[in-house]
């Protein structure tokens, strides 16, 4: 039976355990991350069903996937396919009985990889691919085999492109060697509080606020009230005495009580079981009573137990259902009772206040310095709060430092349900880091990171334990923008915490991705540092609809500029002022990141303005890249070849565009699909199954999904009217598949033959077909008037800068039918934009 130890899960010999949320979030891909410690036999096991209490890999006939690390007595690596073995390599991805080490493993539709390290896809040890794949894997099983192996801080993350590119680019290396002796104080330090706890403080004079005077030598034995009093019920209500005399007890019937309140686990002798449950008892410390109960009995039925004259452990059957390894998870700490105590201010020794508030709540010194090191420091290493009651910070949001109190006392995020959840998130990540509270600091990493990461969807509610259903108003359809809106704060926030290095690498792929949007939706980006400026535009996933936004970015982000300008703008500034006046500290970096705009890709007459320009004259480097794409185009054999030049070259990532004309014209993303790119005769797309349409209703003789793109008039076709959410709606929708997105900027619908003119309704756009972001609403639009008529429509706004792989056409309000009100008659559909 597998129990959690102190603060690590322990698997016994021959067992196995499994946890619902060690799941992979897509079957047959993902990646767990862990900490193990053991002599050998660290063992996990990949299957499409959760196994039994009494599961054994060695006994499972169902498919599934085992790696062993240190088998054959630690000697060994292991890959077992059903259980026959298809690996055993020697010396690889060992074990360690002295410490716990940190692994990770990897499946991708049957390639295996084994790594060491925090860093998961990072420092491979070794890899394996399974010629017939198993793809259907999700739940990841923690196993032994003949001793005991205890994991911690165990992690399942989701396997896609973003994960990938982050992971691989954190490099540890480069913070071992920017300071030794900086990082020799940091890892003395590391090593000093890495097993900090509760345990640290039993017995312990600092910040004990009472003591126990045991037995007739009056032993002093201090304590902690708050500690106590979430364990058991050791004070009356009225009672504020620092003082409980005890003396007929004896000290070690004491120290086992308050070991098992402070650690979680005590041995004592079968002989003092009795007096530890009297005392228990009589402080209604019902989990250790509960213990002595159920050990006394087994004496009783087995007088051979105690026999032998060893001690008896008494160990606290913490929960899994945190999976969390800190405090107050694994102790005997009742987390309401805790919670309660912070709220009426019971027993606080601490006023904390912050600049510009004033008193923002009372709490416990012991309680801060068990999440927090530096709070340890600050109460406990003789500094000024070492004596004092009160505390005083500056530069610190009330919300978010109240919110991380709040979680010391709970283990829990509770963020407010409103659209500040963002700000109060960063906030609270740099308070994490700043204080080196752990894992908050984990916690806000992971929802951080899945908010940037594609495929931002309802999935996520489920990977937080409800996070996200408690807090449904951050997942209204607008919300989908979350990402790209916060990438520049949150690269302005974690750019000063090397712990969340990733997270920035990330949001630099992202605004590089949505590269347009970014810098169009909002001027934050100016305010970016250089070297996170300088990867986004160097990033071989860039993404932009033309050149020019690149030079117009780069210009506004060197003048720090307080309002939207294009490159003209800038250009008529410096026939006023000078490059130093106008750039400052950032015409360096100017000159320097110009070099990445690929200026032979600008139109001829845009080359031959910016040849006359003022930026040529001040910017020297703008002058040499315009006369190498002129001189290209007047001569076009001296162009270089493919992959000698990169500014030459599109960009793998670029968009075609497909700009509307007029109603029914060949421009579109259907017919561009249909014709293959313009390279064959058109064919339905529907047909050809390039792209998928489907509609609210049933498809039928009127209810025809290849109708809407076959540029056919037709006299009846409509999609019906369904219940979704309790509200009755009708919709188009349209799947350009995984592989394409588009910007869309103009869209047709074409009125079937009816007069079910359509009113009130929405066109909106998907990445994930569920979670939607509305490009136009109409209300009250009269512009459909007459059977069989055209109509088109501008989408305008930031949200045209945005891609989306789903679009749909739904109905909001009744259409002008009295007889079928909710009937979505339309027999033609086509879209415009930038398309990928």
């Amino acid at each position: 039976m597998p129990n959690k130890e102190k603060k690590f899960l322990t698997v016994a010999p021959f067992q196995c355990a499994w946890r619902n949320d060690l799941k992979f979030k897509e079957a047959g891909r993902g990646c767990v991350a862990f900490e193990a410690f053991a002599c050998n036999d660290v063992t996990l096991v990949f299957r499409e069903n959760v196994g039994s209490q009494h599961y054994h890999y060695k006994r499972d006939t169902s498919p599934h996937y085992t790696v062993i690390l240190g088998s054959h007595n630690n000697r060994r690596l292991k890959i077992e396919v059903d259980g026959k073995t298809v690996v055993d390599v020697q010396g690889i991805g060992l074990c360690s009985s002295s410490t716990f080490k940190s692994y990770w493993i990897s499946i991708y539709d049957g390639l295996i990889r084994i790594g060491k390290g925090r860093y998961p896809f990072q420092n491979v040890v070794f890899e394996w691919l399974d010629s017939n794949p198993n793809c259907s894997v999700q739940y990841v099983g923690l196993s032994s085999w003949d001793k005991h192996v205890g994991y911690r801080n165990v992690n399942v993350l989701p396997f896609n492109q973003n994960h990938i590119l982050m992971w691989k680019q954190v490099g540890c290396d480069q913070f071992e060697q920017d300071d030794e002796e900086g990082n020799q104080e940091s890892e003395e330090n590391h090593k000093l509080y890495e097993n900090w706890g509760l345990e640290n403080f039993l017995e312990s004079w600092e910040l004990s606020d009472m003591v126990f005077v045991v037995g007739t030598e009056e032993r002093l034995i201090p304590a902690h009230k708050v500690i106590l009093q979430a364990a058991g019920d050791f004070f009356s209500d009225s009672s504020d005495e620092k003082v409980v005399q005890l003396q007929s007890v004896t000290y070690p019937i004491l120290h086992a009580l308050l070991q098992y309140v402070y650690s979680g686990c005590t041995l004592i002798s079968e002989s003092q079981l009795s007096p530890l449950w009297a005392l228990s008892s009589q402080f209604k410390l019902v989990p250790l009573m509960k213990q002595c109960d159920e050990t006394m009995e087994r004496f009783k039925l087995n007088k051979k137990l105690f026999d032998s004259g060893k001690n008896v452990e008494l160990l606290y059957p913490s929960s899994l259902h945190h999976g969390c390894t800190s405090f107050p998870f694994g102790l005997p700490i009742n987390i309401q009772r805790l919670e309660q105590l912070y709220t009426v201010d019971k027993y606080t020794d601490l006023n904390v206040y912050i600049d510009g508030h004033g008193l923002l709540t009372r709490a416990h010194k012991v309680i801060l310095s068990l999440w927090s090191a530096t709070f340890a420091k600050m109460f406990t290493n003789g500094m000024s709060e070492s004596n004092s009651s009160q505390i005083y910070f500056r530069d610190v949001s009330s919300g978010s430092f109240k919110a991380m109190l709040e979680f010391m006392y709970t283990g829990e995020l509770k963020l407010e349900d409103n659209m500040q959840f963002g700000s109060l998130l960063l906030e609270l990540l740099f308070l994490a880091d700043q204080f080196g509270v752990e894992f908050l600091h984990q916690e806000c990493c992971k929802i951080l990171l899945e908010c940037l990461s594609e495929g931002w969807n309802s999935s996520i509610r489920r990977s937080y334990n409800g996070f996200f259903v408690l807090y449904p108003s951050l997942m209204d359809d607008e919300d989908y923008k979350f990402a790209e809106d916060s990438v520049c704060p949150i690269l302005q926030a974690v750019s000063s915490m090397p712990s969340c290095r990733v997270i920035g690498e990330l949001c630099e792929r992202k605004f590089a991705k949505h590269f347009d949007y970014c810098t169009t939706a909002s001027l934050d980006f100016v305010l970016l540092d250089e070297p996170a400026f300088s990867n986004i535009i160097r990033h071989p996933d860039l993404a932009v609809t033309c050149e020019e936004r690149i030079l117009n970015a780069i210009l506004m982000w060197g003048m720090k500029a307080n309002e939207f300008c294009e490159w003209e703008m800038v250009d008529q500034l410096l026939r006023d002022s000078n490059t130093e006046l106008l750039f400052k500290e950032r015409l360096h970096p100017v000159s320097m990141l110009l070099g990445f705009v690929r200026f032979p890709l600008l139109p001829y007459d845009l080359l031959k303005k910016l040849e006359e320009s003022c930026l040529i004259r001040c910017i020297p480097a703008i002058d040499d890249l315009v006369s190498e794409a002129i001189a290209c185009m007047d001569a076009p054999l001296a162009k270089p070849e493919n992959g000698q030049n990169v500014r030459f070259q599109h960009r793998r990532s670029s968009f075609k565009e497909l700009q509307y004309i007029c109603d029914g014209d060949s421009n579109g993303v259907f017919y561009f699909v249909g014709t293959s790119s313009g390279d064959h005769p058109w064919v339905n797309p529907v047909l050809s199954k390039r792209i998928i349409i489907t509609a609210s209703s049933p498809t039928s003789r009127y209810t025809d999904p290849k109708a809407l793109v076959s540029r056919t008039y037709l006299g009846t076709s409509f999609a019906g009217p369904r219940m979704e959410d309790e509200h009755i709606s009708a919709w188009w929708m349209v799947d350009l598949g995984e592989d394409h997105q588009l910007m869309c900027n103009y869209y047709t619908l074409r009125q079937d033959g009816s007069t079910a003119f359509i009113r009130f309704w929405n066109f909106q756009g998907s990445l994930d077909g569920n979670n939607w972001t509305d490009l136009r609403v109409h209300k009250d639009d009269q512009t459909i008037c007459k059977p069989g008529q055209f109509a088109s429509w501008p989408i305008i706004g930031p949200n045209t800068l945005l891609p989306f792989r789903y679009f749909r056409a739904i109905l909001t309000g009744p259409t002008m039918d009295v007889s079928n009100p909710w009937c979505f008659c339309i027999c033609y559909l086509e879209l415009y934009g930038f398309f990928h």
